[in-house]
């Protein structure tokens, strides 16, 4: 049976996701890697010479397991998000990797972002009846999606990914109030559209697609009773764990086991985010998705 990989160029992680088709027009995961690349550690303006090379040696490594699974060429798409699109080198970066591993990196642009991550939590997540708000925390940018059932009514990028507050404003350990308030107002600047969008419509659920929210999963739902491709968690419960993390010192982070190593710098603006839009939404509920924009890439080549 054919088999399909796709390879998600993220500005904090390179993800490899490779599936056979099954006869329900989904699929069987063959195989899933994530390597944590963080592109922007210099900023986003140029990729820091030591993040090029471990972002090219990422994708050698896939490149290992692609010809370790036998993948046709016609049978990969790789696809390149907001680091990639705004570093000064970023063509550089591209042209070396087709040389070393004859990997054809696609460029998108958030809007394209947004409508596979879309496609990638339908296929995980069972929406409410009511309006929700689709949400994927990058680390250059934000990916929001306003729907109702399959139908999209509205979706924008917005350059306010975890690497970039944590660049700016995440400057003293713990946090301070000070520096809260101070991306909880570049918030309410930057994310103008998105404000609209909410006055406009009532969207009491956010579902929120891997990232962040990934680590909302795994600090507050029992791995053993939930769903295996989404969550359930209450704002009360949100509310009460952002606090406690805002909180903590990297240190303190770094003994939470069920808290990954990569996420333990940039969580805590990554929490801050979550939460104003949570707040100026009056949203009653979090929807959390296993599935993201590589599951989307999937869905749409099957």
């Amino acid at each position: 049976m054919k088999k399909y990989a796709v390879i998600d160029l993220g500005t904090n992680t390179f993800h490899l996701l490779i599936a056979t088709p099954n006869d329900q027009g989904g699929w069987v995961e063959r195989s899933r890697e994530r390597i944590y690349v963080k592109l922007a550690e210099e900023g986003i303006d140029r990729i820091g010479d030591a993040a090029f090379d471990r972002a090219l040696a990422a994708l050698e490594r896939f490149r290992q397991e692609l010809d370790a699974n036998e993948i046709l060429p016609n049978a990969v798409r790789a696809y390149g998000t907001a680091a990639l699109r705004t570093a000064r080198n970023g063509q550089a970066f591209l042209d070396e990797a087709f040389v070393r591993t004859g990997l054809q990196i696609e460029l998108i642009d958030g809007q394209r972002e947004a409508q596979l991550i879309f496609k990638g939590v339908r296929q995980a997540v069972p929406f409410p009846d009511n309006r929700v708000l689709v949400m994927d925390i990058g680390g250059g940018s934000v990916e929001m999606v306003l729907a109702l059932g399959d139908t999209i009514l509205w979706q924008q990028s917005f350059p306010v990914g975890v690497a970039l507050l944590f660049q700016y404003f995440h400057h003293s350990d713990p946090i301070t109030e000070k520096e809260i308030a101070a991306v909880e107002h570049h918030l309410d600047n930057t994310l103008a559209e998105l404000w609209q969008a909410l006055e406009l419509h009532s969207v009491p659920t956010l579902v929120g697609a891997a990232g962040a929210f990934d680590t909302i999963d795994h600090l507050l739902l029992d791995p053993a009773s939930k769903h295996p491709l989404y969550g359930r968690v209450t704002v009360a419960a949100f509310e009460n764990l952002c606090n406690q993390i805002l909180q903590t010192t990297l240190a303190e982070r770094e003994q939470m086991k069920n808290l990954a190593p990569e996420r333990r710098s940039m969580i805590v603006v990554g929490f801050i985010l979550i939460r104003h839009i949570i707040r100026r939404g009056n949203m009653r509920e979090i929807l959390t998705s296993v599935y993201s924009m590589k599951d989307g890439m999937l869905a749409e080549m099957i």
